[in-house]
């Protein structure tokens, strides 16, 4: 199957206290490129993320997104930390014994003290255990958008490579004519500018230009590239950096056809093969 590293994914869990909520955005990229927009209080689930961000993509550059999202916008029933309170109230005794004009805490002050208001947090274990199962749905999820997109993707190589087997199908055939053409109407301006006749030096000459001229091998290697385009694709799996390569190949004998044709014909059989893998190594760059 082949994978877009285009995607995105989100996915929310009710943890009770808050809602643990997860984003992932996935573009294109030469490696796999990893970066977090995370809530200060769940910076410590940073590292368990990229791990299994890791673990299951190979390239792309991923945008993840981790906050914790109250429950509801009504206010919650909260409880004093006794604890708390009892360590504040011997620490106000103490200080009373020794400096008896001191003014006590306020309620209002107590209220406010770090950490008085008991049921705020979650346990670390706890947003270990449910971001980790957030992270594998969320991961999923992006496999999902990024399959669907490779098979698109894979679906349009395809129906480029079919076409450009039909070219190079239908310019074989016109080889033949075209260099005979073009060895005669160069035979004809041969015969002009030389003043001895010598037909068998005219036939030598026009030989090695022709040779030079001949596209038959460029025909030939496109159609092996183009054999192993449709087998990477089916293949699936990472392809993308293989099929990268093989668009310059396709590429590079493309020219060459261009730059060597004798016809109008090839010619615009060459421009046609050259805006086909254009099109093709677009797609490519998405692949992962």
């Amino acid at each position: 199957m082949i994978y877009s590293m285009t995607g995105y994914a989100v996915q929310m869990r009710d943890l009770g206290r808050g809602i643990l909520h997860i984003e992932l955005r996935s573009v294109n990229s030469r490696y796999l490129d990893i970066n977090f927009r995370v809530a200060e209080e769940l910076r410590v689930l940073e590292p368990l993320m990229r791990e299994a961000l890791a673990a299951r993509l190979n390239r792309g550059k991923i945008d993840c997104r981790l906050n914790l999202l109250p429950t509801s916008a009504a206010p919650r029933e909260t409880s004093l930390n006794h604890a708390l309170l009892v360590q504040l109230s011997t620490l106000q005794d103490a200080v009373l014994a020794e400096i008896p004009d001191a003014s006590p805490l306020a309620v209002a002050e107590v209220l406010r003290w770090p950490g008085m208001m008991g049921d705020e947090q979650l346990s670390p274990d706890t947003l270990q255990k449910e971001c980790a199962i957030l992270a594998s749905s969320a991961i999923d999820e992006l496999l999902a958008t990024r399959q669907r997109e490779g098979e698109k993707l894979a679906a349009t190589i395809t129906e480029r490579v079919e076409r450009m087997r039909v070219l190079v199908a239908d310019a074989a055939p016109r080889l033949p004519r075209a260099l005979a053409d073009y060895q005669e109407r160069l035979a004809a301006r041969l015969r002009e500018v030389l003043a001895a006749h010598d037909e068998d030096r005219i036939r030598q000459e026009i030989g090695l230009f022709a040779a030079k001229i001949d596209v038959a091998e460029e025909l030939s290697r496109l159609i092996t590239h183009l054999d192993e385009v449709a087998r990477v694709v089916a293949k699936g799996g990472a392809a993308g950096k293989r099929l990268d390569f093989l668009m310059q190949e396709l590429n590079r004998e493309a020219n060459t056809l261009a730059s060597k044709s004798v016809s109008s014909e090839i010619t615009a059989i060459a421009v046609e093969l050259k805006l086909l893998i254009e099109q093709m190594r677009e797609q490519v760059q998405n692949i992962e």
